[in-house]
């Protein structure tokens, strides 16, 4: 154990003391692990569109989660101590935290038609941990961590059924991206869509997670991918990680979905909606070509419909959604390390900004302008940190 085992560590986080208003450099209190759960000090962390709108559009789309929160669920570390009855991990491994949890026990764990494990879900979703309360505190008062991650805080506190142990070799300021974003877009393709070789995809939205659709796409074959954005500036990058052409909905009269049907003869045999918008949705199932067709929704909205024609569905359409890509988090995400280790995936691309965390609402500010893909946030910048050059 590290010389801090078992005491409280006070660092530096970022926390969102109420909904709408900008992220508060803070000093914070990390309490010790409890039973099954595990410490780490974060190295590295993006900053997810999620974190975003739970901040700034909570009531919306989103569900409400209690404030002062201290958000972030897309990061990597190292264990700096474990609590009792804690047998996988030990101080020094390199982790990345999950928001998804995979106990290996539950009904759903068990089964390969799914990853949707429930360990500690509820919880989680309200920013507590297994015992109800959360280990970050701030001037004594409690602090709630963002999926049971938290990974604006230079040091937090996981459950150990929410945690992967990667590698030694892994670089931590690049592999952090398979906490969330890259993973999501990238399984949607491989794992949910089953996309075919030879086959036409249309991916709508092109940041982190539409991005990480296109390479999946490209990966497993597809002879012709389409990304759609109303940002120009977003094409170059997609065709860097597969598209084959961009659509500009802005550049066409009527609606994108139409164009798509025309441009493909048809409709595409596979969509990716990775915007989080009901409408995108709508246009994302009806831009697929009737008989075998499969529309994917992966951009994230929890209190919001969509519209959809019966009949779409009625002449051969699928509709589905993904969490997470459908990968079992903790036994898959070290498999995607290796992947990324043996070149066999992408993942500097998406970095186009690294910032200090003091720094954190600058990323903030760039991805709702749209002008960054993913910016990787240090959280230890006064150390030099090898890890993140």
């Amino acid at each position: 154990m590290m010389s801090t085992a078992g005491q409280v560590i006070k660092c530096k986080a970022a926390v969102a003391w109420e909904p709408g208003k900008p992220l508060s450099i803070e000093d914070v209190e990390v309490a010790p692990p409890k039973v099954h759960e595990v410490r780490i000090k974060v190295v590295a962390t993006g900053v997810c569109h999620t974190d975003w709108e739970n901040l700034y559009e909570t009531g919306k789309g989103m569900k409400f989660r209690p404030f002062p929160l201290v958000l972030g669920h897309e990061a990597a570390g190292v264990v700096e101590s474990v609590g009792p009855e804690v047998t996988n991990f030990s101080p020094g491994d390199k982790v990345i935290p999950l928001f998804l949890p995979q106990c290996f026990d539950c009904d759903r764990c068990r089964s390969p038609k799914t990853n949707l494990c429930r360990k500690n879900w509820a919880n989680a979703q309200v920013g507590i941990l297994a015992d109800g309360t959360s280990r970050i505190s701030c001037n004594g008062q409690q602090v709630y961590q963002f999926l049971g991650v938290s990974s604006f805080s230079q040091y937090t506190v996981v459950s150990d059924t929410s945690l992967a142990k990667i590698r030694d070799d892994a670089p931590l300021d690049k592999v952090f991206l398979l906490g969330c974003g890259v993973s999501t877009g990238y399984g949607a393709a491989v794992n949910t869509g089953k996309v075919e070789k030879d086959s036409s995809c249309a991916v709508f939205g092109l940041g982190a997670v539409g991005l990480a659709a296109i390479m999946g796409c490209q990966i497993a074959g597809a002879k012709r991918i389409i990304g759609i954005d109303i940002n120009p500036d977003k094409f170059e990058k997609a065709k860097l990680f597969g598209a084959t052409e961009c659509v500009n909905p802005k550049e066409h009269n009527g609606n994108i979905q139409d164009v798509l049907v025309e441009m493909t003869n048809g409709g595409v045999d596979y969509a990716f909606e990775c915007v989080g918008s009901p409408a995108v949705m709508t246009a994302a199932l009806e831009s697929t070509i009737d008989a075998w067709g499969m529309c994917v929704i992966v951009g994230w909205t929890e209190t919001e419909a969509m519209n959809v024609v019966v009949e779409k569905i009625l002449m051969g359409r699928k509709l589905t959604g993904t969490y997470f890509g459908g990968w079992k988090s903790v036994q898959e995400v070290p498999k995607l390390v290796d992947d990324y280790m043996k070149k066999k995936l992408k993942l500097d691309e998406f970095i186009t900004h690294k910032l200090p965390l003091d720094q954190i609402n600058k990323a903030f500010e760039l991805l709702k302008l749209g002008q960054s893909i993913r910016a990787l946030i240090n959280l230890w910048p006064e150390e030099n940190n090898p890890e993140v050059a």
